[in-house]
């Protein structure tokens, strides 16, 4: 018991120094992210909102962050790869309309900022606490009851006890938040600046800065606004009537996989996806690439927009042609994709085999301008498949990006079904007999509804699709599409019995 003061004081004092110090490295971490079209700066704060800054140009936004303590962010955005001004905030405005991805992802910057912080205060309190307890045990009982007996203190020992406390306060302070000047900004409800918008409940927390920005770009904004109206309005209304899709559900002893292929940057896409899963209670994801347009490291919103989507169900993919360079298939990795490399897996009781595009088109970041180096991959990839399916003779699904590279692999009969995207229109399903078996193939349209390389916009430009697999005991034994037409129109096509599947061995 009378040790419990000292471990009570040593506690204070490990107290007193780690929560300025991770305070105050918190609020004073700064990390490079990408928001919707943008690259972007972050920084924590604790003023219980999230700040986007878009440059003078152009007012400033936020809302409520609703996190603990009041932990919120200033977000200043940068570049963008485009330099058209109203067309980024008309790429931004139909990100935001299906914004789960950035917030999950500025959520999670934030989250190992604040563990980096921690770390740091928790480090530098229990530094404290060893240097205050080797001092003390350093002075020993005899010496403290000596200095307890000359109370008040000696000038001189009362001098050097001054010291140590001015040092130690100062050592605090220099980790204290410095408040510098607080910039004022008169903030007022959005709706207050634009009466027109929809009563929409992710709109009536936000609020605009006041001033000559706002002014002055009203129309651009005014024009953005539209944009995420419409794309909102298009997408959830195409959502909802997907619920009642017919898709057909796996019967006993069944599972089955939602495919999605081509989405471009089209996340308006994802919930209607989301609601074909649900139909059909989907296992897993199958992403077959080209996510993006061109690679980029701005285009990581539509690795999170997928993500999230799909947060409760694992996510197997290709990145495709239009994925290349290093930044996407690692962004796919970073969140918790399966990205198949060359080598046959087992994945949720399915024995399959898949492999990234080895091309890249023009828009990307891997380009090299040398078609025939191309050509040259592709073929190369497609012997390699296929040597690896009909040497393991379990493989059941082949997923690659573009039918191309399941050529060699079908025409030997060593796979139960191949399937690919990449031409933004659905060929077959055709069965074709080889010398190991009889193997299906199948390509399915650009499920973001892509024309060319890029889909992000208000609404489907083009007949969009996903595919259903259906597996029974880890083989793939049926296929399903569904069709969204730009007008609303889905059609869902029949279900497609596969042949018998090849004998193991």
């Amino acid at each position: 018991m009378r040790r419990l003061p000292a471990a009570i004081g040593l506690v204070l004092v490990g107290l007193a120094v780690a929560v300025p110090v991770a305070a105050t490295t918190f609020v004073d971490t700064e990390r490079t992210v990408t928001i919707g079209a943008h690259n972007a700066t972050a920084r924590p704060t604790f003023d219980g909102h999230v700040r986007i800054v878009a440059g003078p140009l152009l007012p400033e936004l936020r809302m409520p962050s609703d996190a603990l303590l009041g932990i919120g962010a200033e977000v200043v955005l940068r570049d963008s790869p485009d330099t058209d001004l109203e067309r980024v905030l008309a790429q931004d405005a139909a990100i935001a309309s299906q914004p789960e991805g950035e917030i999950a992802a500025m959520t999670s910057e934030i989250t190992e900022m604040g563990l980096a912080a921690l770390q740091r205060g928790v480090a530098a309190g229990v530094i404290a606490m060893v240097v205050v307890g080797v001092g003390w045990w350093a002075v020993g009982p005899r010496r403290r009851r000596e200095l307890r007996e000359q109370w008040p203190p000696e000038p001189r020992t009362a001098l050097v006890g001054g010291v140590l406390a001015v040092v130690v306060l100062g050592a605090v302070m220099a980790y204290a938040p410095d408040p510098g000047t607080k910039r004022e900004v008169a903030w007022v409800p959005l709706r207050q600046e634009f009466p027109e918008l929809p009563d929409e409940p992710r709109l009536a927390k936000v609020e605009i800065s006041r001033g000559a920005a706002t002014a002055t770009s009203k129309a651009i904004v005014q024009g953005a606004l539209d944009t995420y109206e419409e794309s909102l309005e298009f997408y959830t209304a195409l959502a909802e009537k997907t619920k009642d899709v017919p898709v057909r559900a796996p019967e006993d002893g069944q599972t089955t996989a939602l495919v999605v292929t081509d989405r471009h940057n089209n996340v308006g896409m994802d919930p209607v996806a989301r609601e074909v899963a649900r139909a059909a209670d989907a296992s897993f994801v199958l992403d077959l690439g080209d996510d993006t347009s061109n690679g980029a490291s701005w285009e990581a919103f539509s690795i999170k927009s997928l993500r999230e989507t799909f947060e409760d169900l694992p996510i197997v993919a290709v990145a495709g042609n239009h994925d290349t360079g290093r930044y996407i298939r690692r962004e796919m990795e970073r969140n918790d994709f399966t990205v198949l490399d060359g080598e046959p897996t087992e994945i949720e009781g399915v024995r399959m085999l898949g492999e990234s595009d080895p091309r890249s088109s023009g828009l990307t970041a891997g380009y090299n301008g040398n078609e025939g180096d191309n050509i040259a991959a592709i073929t190369d990839q497609s012997e390699a498949l296929a040597e690896a399916a009909c040497e393991d003779g379990e493989v059941s699904l082949l997923a690659t990006h573009s039918a191309a590279s399941a050529k060699q692999a079908v025409a030997q009969g060593c796979v139960d079904l191949a399937i690919s995207g990449h031409l933004h229109r659905q060929v077959g399903p055709t069965s074709t007999e080889g010398p190991n078996g009889t193997s299906t193939e199948v390509s399915i349209g650009s499920t973001g509804g892509a024309v060319y390389a890029f889909a992000l916009g208000t609404k489907l430009r083009r007949d969009a699709q996903v595919a259903v697999l259906t597996f029974e005991a880890g083989r793939v034994v049926g296929l399903q599409i569904v069709t969204f037409k730009p007008g609303s129109v889905i059609d869902v096509g029949d279900y497609t019995t596969l042949p018998v599947p090849v004998a193991a061995g």
